[in-house]
């Protein structure tokens, strides 16, 4: 079991949380308001945007659709993938993020990626003391490794505090965080918030049919999903939902919320109807069958030991 978040004033984190990457990009002003009151309506609390996306209009955006109800709410922003995680870049990105937001408190800040050019002291001991001044309430990671993740914890024991929350990649098709991520943050009490549930949009199923999307219009995206087991285990997957009459990222969104761990899976999307499947997860009963159904569609990482007789003893 991972920690549980609460918002200022004490209402827990909901299941899932929504990426605002795409405010005032992809989704402008009135369509991310549309958003975000269906996310509302769903029960969502947990909103997640940071610094470097839109070039701070996704900051500004939710700022103003939060106003009325930011005690009810957890907000969390992220600082540090441009300019590298010395305790100056980060305190000048954050302040501005607060500006943006509308905030003197900024829930959960993460260190948006590992910076190994800067001394992993100076970054915790930076986020340690917003904390201690009441800035932030939780300390976040995203991006980073099993063993940076436990450099963090083991400087920051010294420090007196420790990570709160861990934003990983995972998904149907993206794996690895099952190897080392999720166990470790199980025993070290770091709640989970993995990023790209659906895989880039892979797993909505519209590549299949030729859809268009970031897949097909971005060279990076493209190739992080572009092995051609990750297609069939799409094709797999929507062949499943089709048979169970329900829609394929609602599996996928459910798939990945039901590993044990208990992670918070961060949705997204540029409209309210492309955001409905995902948001639809929520009540979906995810049984153990169909959980092991889903999950051989894909490979299973390789375990972490090369001891594979304690695995199949269960040593």
């Amino acid at each position: 079991m991972t920690q549980i978040l609460i918002s200022p004033d004490g209402t827990p984190a909901s299941r899932f949380a929504f990426g605002t990457m795409q405010f005032g990009g992809r989704a402008d002003a009135a369509q991310s308001g549309e958003i975000y009151a269906a996310c509302r309506a769903a029960g969502i609390t947990h909103f997640d945007t940071a610094w470097v996306y839109t070039d701070g209009r996704s900051e500004e955006i939710l700022g103003d659709l939060i106003r009325a109800e930011r005690d009810q709410l957890i907000i969390a922003s992220k600082v540090g993938y441009t300019g590298g995680a010395g305790a100056e870049n980060m305190q000048a990105q954050f302040d501005t993020s607060r500006k943006r937001l509308g905030l003197d408190c900024i829930d959960i800040l993460y260190l948006h990626r590992f910076d190994e050019q800067t001394d992993l002291r100076e970054t915790l001991g930076w986020f340690g003391a917003r904390k201690e001044a009441g800035d932030i309430s939780y300390i976040g990671l995203s991006n980073f490794a099993a063993w940076q993740v436990m450099k963090a914890q083991m400087l920051g024991a010294d420090l007196g505090f420790a990570t709160d929350i861990l934003q990983p990649m995972y998904s149907l098709v993206k794996r690895q965080a099952e190897v080392e991520i999720l166990p470790m943050c199980t025993d070290q009490n770091i709640a989970i918030a993995p990023y790209s549930p659906l895989g880039g949009g892979l797993l909505t199923g519209k590549y299949a049919s030729g859809g268009q999307g970031r897949l097909s219009e971005d060279a990076r995206y493209n190739s992080r999903y572009g092995q051609a087991w990750m297609h069939q285990a799409a094709e797999g997957l929507s062949a499943l939902a089709d048979s169970l009459d329900v829609s394929p990222a609602t599996l996928a969104v459910a798939w990945a919320a039901a590993h044990p761990a208990a992670p918070m899976p961060i949705i997204s999307g540029r409209t309210a109807e492309q955001i409905a499947p995902s948001l639809a997860a929520l009540d979906f009963q995810m049984d153990p069958a169909l959980y092991d159904q889903i999950e051989a569609l894909s490979p299973r990482p390789a375990p972490a030991t090369d001891r594979l007789e304690e695995q199949e003893l269960g040593a």
